[in-house]
């Protein structure tokens, strides 16, 4: 009996400790299975919900970055343009206005010509259609002075002096020479970007105007020299067509251009160092990057805003 009593002890214990029906181990093991099933049903849930927050996060991120960028860049630009009129100024706004006007003229009057070349050739044989050659002066003046000659030329100075400005600016930023100047005790803004947007206020005007007449030129050696239009109608329809108002309209685009060009292309090298996407000389690259490609889109949409605003 003492024998059989002892094998019974052995065997319930043996039901306690090994996996079995009624053994905790078992028991335990179903909990867990159990409780990690519940988890996955959970996340299966919950995941449109957390693609949906995500995406919601990652557009107010965005928004909040941008929305602090063009507060930063709107401060960055009126310090820049305050420092313009402070003494001994001069000497640096001319060479910057002879490094971005001067050496940008040719680039500009290649293209203006050729763009009002090839205004007269689609435009005569469009205005052929109507029997309505004697516009074509009007239409490639108006054309050119109202929007290809200030969107084009703004492009344009970006393309060659505007991506220099923000390579330089991140250049001098990253070998710590702004950081000199600090020590110096000179404000590297009156220093560095006063100049180059008080220059670009005043070359993107200028080069506007070459590019209109360069352009009206162009639209004469095709209609006039190559297809035969009459020259002296060439010449009414554009003295006739076009009045102050356009003129002006086409000289305030090239101001507003010129300094959201300048603005941006300088607030682009002038933080290159913050940026998060590389550092060093890549920074600066990036950097040259972002600038013409901010500049080139705000160029175009500034232009259908003031368009709007004058109309």
């Amino acid at each position: 009996m003492l024998i059989m009593a002892e094998r019974g002890q052995e065997v319930s214990a043996c039901h306690n400790v090994l996996p079995g029906r009624h053994g905790t181990g078992r028991g335990r093991a179903f909990s867990a299975w159990d409780a990690g099933d519940d988890m996955k049903e959970h996340d299966e849930t919950n995941k449109p919900v957390n693609i949906f927050v995500s995406f919601f996060s990652m557009i107010g991120r965005w928004t909040i970055r941008t929305i602090g960028n063009v507060g930063a860049m709107g401060v960055f630009f009126f310090l820049a343009f305050v420092n313009i009129f402070r003494a001994r100024q001069i000497r640096e706004i001319t060479n910057q206005t002879f490094y971005i006007g001067a050496k940008s003229s040719l680039i500009v009057m290649l293209v203006a010509l050729f763009t009002g070349m090839v205004l007269g050739l689609q435009l005569f044989y469009t205005l052929v259609k109507f029997g309505a050659v004697g516009a074509l002066g009007s239409a490639i003046s108006l054309s050119l002075v109202r929007e290809l000659g200030p969107v084009l030329t703004a492009i344009m100075i970006t393309a060659r002096a505007g991506s220099a400005m923000a390579a330089e600016i991140g250049i001098l930023r990253n070998s710590e020479q702004i950081d000199a100047l600090y020590t110096m005790g000179v404000d590297p803004i009156r220093y560095l970007i006063s100049p180059r947007v008080a220059a670009s206020i005043i070359s993107f005007p200028l080069l506007t105007a070459f590019f209109d007449l360069i352009g009206i030129i162009g639209g004469y050696i095709t209609g006039v020299l190559l297809l035969g239009t009459n020259a002296g109608t060439y010449f009414y329809r554009v003295q006739s067509s076009i009045d102050l108002v356009d003129i002006q309209g086409g000289f305030i685009k090239a101001l507003v251009f010129g300094a959201i060009v300048s603005c941006i292309c300088c607030f682009q090298g002038y933080f290159c160092h913050m940026r998060s996407d590389g550092f060093g000389a890549k920074s600066v690259g990036l950097a040259t990057v972002s600038a013409v490609v901010i500049s080139c889109v705000m160029i175009l949409i500034s232009d259908y805003v003031v368009t709007s605003l004058l109309m």
